[in-house]
C-alpha cells in the first residue's frame, strides 16, 4: 500500500472513529492541525485516535511526549503508519 492510498485509508478511519459523518475524506486538509483546527478535535478525540492507531495499524503510543509529536496533522500520522504498522 503506497502513502496515497494509507492516507486514504487513514482519513475514512478518522471519519468513522471520530463520528465526523457531516465531513468527507476530501474535506480534510493534510496539513491542518488537527487539534485546533477546522476540525475542533478535543481531548477525548486524541484518546480515539491512539485506540484507531492500535487497531488499524498495530501501533500502540504509551508516551504522551511521543503522541503529541505524532498526532499533530495528517501527514504527520500518515508518515508514522508508514514506518511503523505491523498489520
Amino acid at each position: 500500500m503506497n502513502r496515497e492510498e494509507v492516507k486514504n485509508e487513514f482519513k475514512a478511519h478518522l471519519i468513522t472513529y471520530l463520528n465526523l459523518l457531516d465531513i468527507t475524506p476530501d474535506q480534510i486538509k493534510d496539513d491542518e492541525p488537527l487539534f485546533g483546527g477546522d476540525l475542533g478535535l478535543d481531548s477525548i478525540d486524541s484518546v480515539e485516535l491512539i485506540v484507531l492507531l492500535d487497531r488499524e495499524y498495530g501501533i500502540k503510543i504509551k508516551n504522551p511526549t511521543e503522541g503529541r509529536q505524532i498526532l499533530i496533522d495528517v501527514n504527520t500520522i500518515v508518515d508514522y503508519i508508514v514506518l511503523n504498522r505491523t498489520k
